[in-house]
């Protein structure tokens, strides 16, 4: 038997790094909030031990349980989905803090042109310059709209790093210096220079130096262990939303967190939603939690999956066209070359972000007229820290087990190392999500259905991406220089990137949107969907700068939804526009 609660202002669905913004922000104003997170409660004492890579890397112990939910993926409409059993395109982050717990600490601002994408490449390209199967379409906001949230995001996290040449719309300096230069980064500064280019050292939440943010909550520095990535940081020296929002929100006294509660719809009355269903995991009750406001804040794909399973929003149609939920799902194209050097480097010692950068071949930053693709990425070459199971890497002509193998390993593990690329990935109407018509969870609800592939454009931006990163290693003097193959197909084994977007897509067009530039749902107005799920693409630089920002925009979006007493969230008029 369900037993329904008493009513909240608001209720989130996850409580990571956009759950734990929102929580911050409303709790602080006076409203009553309650965060739902299907996995644990964690702090930085349940990381004090000994690294272990096998529990974290390997086993993926802060990521979803796939024996108890997954999705299904195919590369074509006309193929039957098959469950995932295996974690390696992505990783989905389960517990509280989610994949703010696990991330490498990568703090981006997206550029002014991708959110107007659309509009900017047809003044420039013409309308043609993608084929019409291509759904590129404008954000419904500009970065100057933007730009004061993702400077909100940046002092909440003590981002460290230092200005970007080719971004001069960038006016304020980092709240803290950026992290240590090594050897191994100083040589792809000066060959990157050499080659024209304009390297610098990137953003970081691998801060730099002990910071207390606006909130009073204090972050300690650095100490470059090298494990940052699938690991939660001991030192709480990693921004992440356990050591910054989250206690801002339970200080306030406005907050309730509710942990192995997993959510499986929202209630509805017509256009409104009136609360939440979820299921105590460690209990097995059932609970209704009603709410004057809902907000999805959870993994991308689970925000489309539960608007999709609550019968909420219009579901996209790649037939068509048609639809907005599920549409304009995107991935990330990683470009990688590796390279194999005389000199050894201390690469044992590092960070999740630590890493020099340039932004040459990102964004409309190159001309792309003689091109069969637009955008780009930026490539970098990151000292992350070595670690011994995954990243033993040896020329490809190495045996692959045997004496040779551990020899040509010992050799070649403090001096080879990749430069790569995160590549703009661009929405095909094709690409996209939906519900699973065979299977379901233990809840018995329909799984997610990924429907996905490589486009011409991926491979054109990969091709081009990966030799200039072979260029840089052949400048750095190298001695092996391994440009690595984008598969013809995409597939869901082995690792690649983490990044996916799109699915619940924000713009200026009910039609051809599910949200507003507040991240509040067109058709349901006091449901707002908070994440990377809201990009109509995937941009040249990890997401997570860019969910902050769009979630403390979404924050302001439920105050104002509440002072007006529910009415859509209208637009301020004094953003600039192409």
């Amino acid at each position: 038997m369900v037993k329904k609660l008493d009513k909240v202002d608001v209720v989130t669905v996850g409580v990571g790094w956009a759950g734990g913004i929102i929580a911050a922000e409303v709790a602080k104003a006076g409203v009553k909030i309650v965060g739902l997170e299907r996995g644990e409660d964690r702090s930085t004492e349940d990381f004090q031990m000994v690294h272990d890579e096998y529990r974290y890397a390997i086993r993926y112990e802060l990521m979803q349980d796939l024996s108890q939910e997954t999705i299904t993926f195919r590369n074509h409409l006309d193929e039957r989905a098959l469950p995932m059993r295996q974690f390696g395109a992505f990783l989905i982050g389960t517990g509280v803090g989610g994949a703010g717990v696990h991330w490498n600490g990568d703090t981006w601002f997206f550029a002014p042109y991708d959110f107007q994408i659309k509009t900017m490449t047809d003044k420039k390209y013409g309308k043609n310059k993608l084929p019409k199967e291509y759904t590129l379409q404008d954000w419904g906001i500009t970065y100057d709209e933007l730009a004061p949230y993702y400077h909100k995001f940046e002092k909440m996290a003590g981002t460290s790093g230092e200005l970007n040449p080719l971004r001069p719309e960038r006016k304020e300096k980092y709240p803290t210096p950026p992290m240590k230069n090594t050897p191994i980064l100083e040589k792809y500064m000066k060959a990157a220079k050499n080659l024209g280019l304009h390297p610098f050292r990137q953003p970081s939440a691998n801060i730099s130096e002990q910071y207390t943010n606006p909130d009073g909550q204090t972050l300690n520095q650095c100490q470059y262990c090298g494990f940052c990535e699938k690991f939660g940081c001991e030192y709480g020296a990693k921004s992440d939303p356990t050591v910054t929002v989250i206690p801002t929100a339970q200080k306030t006294g406005n907050f309730e967190l509710r942990t192995n509660s997993y959510v499986t719809g929202i209630t509805h009355d017509g256009n409104k939603a009136t609360g939440v269903r979820y299921v105590d995991v460690q209990t097995g009750e059932e609970f209704e939690q009603p709410a004057d406001v809902v907000v999805l804040t959870s993994y991308t794909l689970n925000n489309c999956r539960l608007l999709l399973n609550s019968n909420l929003g219009r579901p996209y149609d790649p037939k068509t066209g048609k639809g907005v939920i599920g549409k304009n799902y995107c991935y990330q194209i990683t470009a990688v070359a590796t390279g194999f050097f005389k000199d050894r480097f201390n690469a044992a010692m590092g960070a999740g972000a630590l890493g020099t950068t340039l932004d040459d071949y990102n964004n409309d930053n190159f001309d792309h007229s003689d091109l069969d693709f637009i955008h780009g990425g930026s490539i970098t070459m990151k000292q992350l820290g070595k670690r011994p199971i995954n990243e033993n890497g040896a020329p490809s002509d190495t045996p692959r087990w045997g004496k040779k193998f551990k020899q040509e390993s010992i050799k070649w593990f403090n001096r080879s190392i990749p430069v790569t690329s995160q590549g703009a990935s661009m929405p095909h109407k094709h690409n996209y999500l939906s519900l699973d018509p065979t299977y379901k969870d233990s809840f018995g609800n329909p799984l997610l259905r990924m429907t996905y592939d490589f486009t011409e454009q991926d491979h054109a931006l990969y091709d081009y991406i990966t030799a200039r990163c072979a260029e840089i290693l052949e400048e750095m003097g190298a001695e092996v220089v391994e440009p690595k193959e984008l598969t013809e197909h995409f597939n869901i084994v082995p690792a690649q990137n983490d990044h996916i977007t799109g699915g619940v897509i924000m713009g200026e067009d009910p039609e051809t949107s599910a949200l507003n530039n507040y991240l509040q749902m067109w058709d349901v107005d006091n449901v707002f969907v908070i994440g990377a799920s809201a990009f109509a693409h995937n941009g040249g630089y990890n997401p997570t700068g860019t969910v902050g920002a769009l979630a403390y925009r979404a924050a302001e979006g439920i105050l104002q939804y509440r002072k007006n007493k529910g009415q859509l969230v209208k637009r301020k008029q004094n953003s600039k526009t192409v």
